[in-house]
């Protein structure tokens, strides 16, 4: 079966929301993802992440604490989805792939279809989130 390592940004605000991203293509046109992408051969997950969030979004970010490492199995390939806390730096969030984006709490996090992979952390997303409140 076909490997593909990803990289992906969790961005929260002052405010601790979490930014989602509508896909505009593919298989999985329409689902909510968190943002980021492929990682080229010899970068680290954080610089694969920089890269591309400044790509699809236009934005500097600061990479933050590794979430957790998902893997998951699609139909068609085997997704190894690395999450990491991010913050922006500098930049817009100015969407040049995605069709839509969404500022959520977490706690509503759910309130979007998410892809199956990002979908399997949104748990620990919360818990953590609902952690560093107490």
């Amino acid at each position: 079966m076909k490997r593909i390592e990803v990289v992906a940004a969790v961005i929260r605000n002052k405010e601790g929301q979490i930014f989602a991203t509508q896909r505009g293509y593919g298989d999985f046109k329409d689902m909510w993802e968190f943002p980021g992408g492929k990682m080229e051969p010899g970068e680290s997950p954080g610089e694969a992440l920089v890269r591309e969030i400044r790509e699809e979004l236009d934005t500097l970010i600061e990479v933050g604490e590794l979430i957790d490492t998902v893997e998951f199995d699609y139909p068609a390939f085997h997704l190894t989805l690395h999450c990491f806390w991010c913050t922006v730096i500098s930049g817009r969030l100015l969407l040049k792939e995605h069709e839509a984006a969404r500022w959520l709490d977490p706690d509503n996090l759910s309130d979007v279809e998410w892809l199956p992979a990002d979908k399997s952390i949104l748990k620990k997303i919360v818990s953590l989130t609902n952690q560093n409140k107490a």
